[in-house]
């Protein structure tokens, strides 16, 4: 049993702040809700860190993370939901809030416009950019349609779901990228300070070393003399790669080279198009113009030529097309997603077959990282070992040259 901090609102909007002991974090919620509390927050005490799923919205930092902003829309959601009005609700997120987070002062902020006649998709805009146009359009959608809570507890689902989705593909980069680290400070420990011991031992064989050995000796010696020049080039790629990101043209061509990868463009054509039927799917359902929605997932689309095909997308659509024919036409998108979307529009349920698209896509994600995966770290602890053993070989070979010598 553990000793659980938490925060609730009861019936008269009031806020309870108690302990409870509890095994876990879940039976700490399902009580207080049995209790007809509305849990807002629920942390372990005597200082133990906070649960990885806790309710409470945890900064670090003087900025608002996405993270954040998607923990905090599903508060509000919760509260009125709940049936309290906008005003209270961030009252009481606000007062939960430590004084000095940037959190209390964004709410602050919002809840001062919001009093002062503005709607909350109005405040949400006029906060710096903490809020995407995405956002903010589902947000307006929400108040005219008079359901604004729904809305938002769809964004917070929406923002999870792509949370999850991006996390899983920088998880997946972790471990090769870790290896790859690995195999290179092996390599350089073995030719920077294993190879120059035996440097005494070869200096009198002179030509008579075998060739491999003398390349390893030659590589050695280069690092040790000249390792700024590789650090030197590796900022000079970085910096070309960057400059060459930041063009529009060059970007296009780099995104259109990504998409001919064997493997990894597969990847890549998966992400965008998961992440192209889920913005589109919820701005949808949520009763945001199609053209509207289409300018809004343009911007949410990392490769530049699905983005382009997206706009063209939008300029068919004014000349009387369907979304499936200039999608298909475009050739950037998966098939089966193409002909699921044309499916969605021929039974007038094109929002929800988004969605399942979207569902698809991301179960797809997760298949083709763990078979890039099940590729990628065998071929890296093989290349590593064949390039450790290729070096200890060639020192091998060439202290037999040297016994064979001397006698």
């Amino acid at each position: 049993m553990a000793l659980f901090k938490y925060e609730a609102v009861d019936t008269t909007g009031e806020i309870l702040k108690e302990t409870m002991e509890a095994p876990d974090q879940h039976t700490v919620v399902q009580r207080l809700r049995d209790q007809g509390l509305l849990p807002i927050s629920v942390e372990e005490s005597a200082g133990g860190a906070a649960l990885g799923r806790s309710l409470s919205l945890s900064l670090s930092g003087r900025r608002v993370s996405q993270k954040q902003v998607g923990v905090l829309t599903g508060q509000i959601a919760r509260l009125l939901n709940a049936g309290l009005p906008l005003d209270r609700a961030l009252t009481i997120l606000i007062s939960i809030s430590d004084e000095t987070d940037e959190q209390r002062k964004l709410l602050s902020r919002i809840q001062e416009q919001v009093r002062g006649g503005s709607a909350l998709g109005d405040a949400l805009q006029a906060q710096g950019g903490v809020f995407s146009r995405f956002y903010v359009n589902m947000v307006r959608a929400g108040e005219a349609g008079g359901s604004l809570e729904v809305v938002l507890a769809r964004l917070a689902e929406f923002m999870e779901r792509s949370r999850a989705l991006r996390e899983s593909v920088t998880s997946a980069l972790v471990y090769p990228l870790i290896l790859l680290t690995v195999a290179l400070l092996s390599v350089i420990l073995l030719l920077t300070f294993v190879v120059p011991q035996f440097e005494q031992l070869f200096e009198d064989a002179g030509e008579a070393l075998p060739f491999a050995t003398q390349v390893v000796i030659v590589v050695g010696e280069a690092i040790r003399g000249y390792w700024w020049v590789g650090l030197l080039a590796v900022f000079l790629v970085v910096t070309l790669i960057r400059r060459q990101l930041a063009d529009p043209d060059s970007r296009g061509r780099w995104d259109r080279l990504f998409l001919r990868l064997p493997l990894f463009g597969d990847l890549v054509a998966k992400v965008e198009m998961a992440r192209f039927a889920r913005t589109l799917g919820t701005l949808l359902r949520n009763g945001v113009a199609m053209l509207t929605a289409l300018a809004i997932v343009k911007e949410t689309l990392s490769n530049q030529v699905m983005a382009e095909a997206v706009g063209e997308v939008a300029e068919n659509l004014k000349a009387g097309q369907s979304l499936a024919e200039p999608l298909m036409a475009a050739g950037s998108f998966p098939q089966l997603a193409v002909h699921m979307i044309r499916v969605g529009e021929e039974t007038g349920q094109l929002d929800e077959m988004l969605i399942q698209v979207a569902d698809t896509y991301d179960g797809e994600v997760q298949a083709a990282i763990k078979r890039m995966l099940t590729l990628l770290e065998p071929a890296l602890i093989l290349g590593l070992g064949v390039i450790i053993a290729g070096i200890i070989m060639s020192i091998l070979v060439a202290i037999l040259s040297v016994n064979d010598l001397a006698f």
